[in-house]
């Protein structure tokens, strides 16, 4: 069953008199349980949709239902209710820590919000949440700067799931730490969806992060779907996910993709048609008129691409 439901969902900027389509047309679901893989280059619109899932932006076009409430249009105060049952991990988190305030401050303030609980019971529940991410209670009594990049990761992880959530949108929280802390992170991340029973949109440019946490996996260009897919592997049908699989350097050069997708970086933007048509070496002209819709093209694995619909 669906916790998530998107529908025809967009989000638009203006600047300087000119307009940019961060998010298009977005239609999908995060069934319970699942967590949803959304990958893609920078600026690709992947953090922007976790910001208007979670109502910290307000979408310009299009309908978004969680837990079977429609809550595009809730306003600050209708979605106070529903706020602490969605949380967001965010990619720098010590960024969002107020370097003042000791570990035990930073994880009771979402609780102080949207909680009311006796200072015993706060206490309580904050270390039990900072134990579930591996950190002991002689953590709470330290401020920010004394912690390493790990652990900040850690108390980040422990201030979004102190709600006790349903839902968590994971924003490139892997991204700013080295390879042994990376698995460690994930592996929790994957722990912790099956202890707490939670439900994730995992956002990454990481296919690797993505491949080992996701149930499937969406792959945005330019604020559209191009792919849906269980994993990021050989199977991929569209010409940008080959090419970003092609960019993944390979642990042992068998295991190398022979996808060679050539990149145009010098040509527009296309304000019609396919956004992917001026860097595709395929391309057609029904390519630059017509945006393609996604078609499955087998169980689970949709795809946005004239050459594999025809």
């Amino acid at each position: 069953m669906p916790l998530v439901e998107v529908k025809n969902l967009s989000k638009y900027y203006k600047k300087n008199g000119v307009t940019t389509c961060a998010v298009a047309n977005a239609s999908f679901c995060i069934y319970r349980g699942e967590t949803l893989g959304v990958v893609g280059e920078s600026g690709c619109g992947k953090t922007t949709l976790g910001k208007l899932l979670l109502k910290l932006e307000q979408s310009d076009e299009g309908v978004i239902t969680f837990s079977k409430q429609a809550i595009t249009h809730f306003s600050f105060k209708q979605m106070r209710h529903i706020r602490q049952n969605m949380q967001m991990i965010f990619q720098a988190s010590a960024d969002a820590f107020n370097p003042y305030f000791t570990v035990e401050q930073i994880i009771a303030e979402p609780l102080i919000n949207y909680k009311h609980l006796t200072r015993q019971a706060r206490q309580h529940l904050i270390s039990k949440t900072l134990e579930l991410v591996g950190l002991d209670s002689s953590f709470l009594s330290r401020h920010s700067d004394a912690l390493s990049g790990g652990q900040k990761q850690r108390v980040g992880i422990a201030r979004a799931l102190v709600l006790e959530p349903e839902f968590v949108v994971c924003d490139e929280i892997v991204s700013s730490i080295d390879f042994a802390l990376k698995q460690q992170i994930l592996t929790l991340i994957n722990t912790l969806k099956k202890t707490l029973q939670l439900t994730y949109l995992f956002i990454s440019h990481d296919i690797s992060a993505v491949n080992f946490v996701s149930d499937r996996i969406i792959v945005m260009y330019l604020g559209h779907i191009v792919e849906v897919i269980p994993k990021m592997d050989n199977r991929v049908q569209h010409p940008y996910s080959q090419t970003l699989l092609s960019a993944v350097l390979p642990t042992h050069p068998s295991q190398r993709t022979p996808f060679k997708q050539q990149i145009y970086t010098d040509a527009p933007k296309t304000q019609t048609g396919c956004p992917y048509y001026h860097r595709c070496v395929n391309r057609q002209d029904i390519c630059k008129q017509q945006t393609p819709s996604l078609i499955e093209i087998t169980s689970d694995h949709w795809v946005a691409c004239h050459q594999i619909i025809n």
